[in-house]
């Protein structure tokens, strides 16, 4: 797998609970093999440029348009699974982004944000509308059934699973927290854990939208 590391190198973090630990360290694992090397541009992400997962999906917008990462060809994509009832991780890395694209100025509109979800129970297509848009206009949610949705996951190496809560429809969701970039050729490059900021972002993004 031809990669090379990134320039501080990071542990991608994952929100999971007891039940899906194991699964967890897989995904882990796999990640951090795929930064291994040297040499390359100068990310401050981990860059996993030559991946064999994550090539591609095939969900629908809040609209219901088919949509597949080819849509989005000639612009630097970022992909984060979430869900919207989710207390933190969801909203502070939407909120993240939204800063990283104040920072990129008129780059921005250079830069799709897709927000797919893993809780496609509870988030419909007219609340993923209403919700993703809210931290910035140009973000977009995507939404699968359950088949999808669970094909779409293993294509990306992401975790996730449900954890019941005190009422049927009060239950939470344990999934993988960190965000994958795509090059404006669709390419597979650049895996950004959690907490690690807008500036991170925003630096990565323009390297990429300079041809990186």
């Amino acid at each position: 797998m031809a990669a090379s590391i990134s320039a501080r190198p990071v542990t991608p973090t994952l929100s999971c609970g007891a039940r899906g630990r194991r699964r967890c360290l897989i995904v882990l694992a796999s990640l951090a093999l795929a930064a291994c090397g040297a040499g390359g541009p100068k990310f401050e992400s981990s860059d996993i440029t030559g991946s064999s997962f994550g090539h591609d999906f095939a969900l629908e917008d809040p609209d219901g348009k088919p949509r597949t990462l080819t849509d989005f060809r000639g612009k630097a994509v970022v992909v984060f699974f979430g869900y919207t009832q989710c207390p933190d991780v969801c909203p502070a890395t939407l909120a993240t982004l939204a800063d990283a694209m104040k920072q990129l100025g008129a780059d921005a509109d250079h830069v799709q944000v897709l927000f797919i979800t893993v809780d496609p129970e509870r988030d419909t297509p007219a609340l993923l509308k209403q919700y993703v848009p809210a931290f910035d206009r140009r973000f977009l949610g995507l939404y699968g059934d359950a088949a999808a949705t669970a094909r779409t996951a293993k294509e990306f190496k992401v975790i996730y699973q449900k954890v019941a809560g005190p009422t049927p429809g009060s239950y939470t969701m344990d999934h993988s927290a960190g965000s994958y970039v795509f090059d404006p050729k669709g390419r597979l490059r650049l895996f950004v854990s959690n907490g690690q900021g807008a500036g991170v972002f925003a630096h990565d993004l323009r390297e990429l939208l300079n041809g990186a």
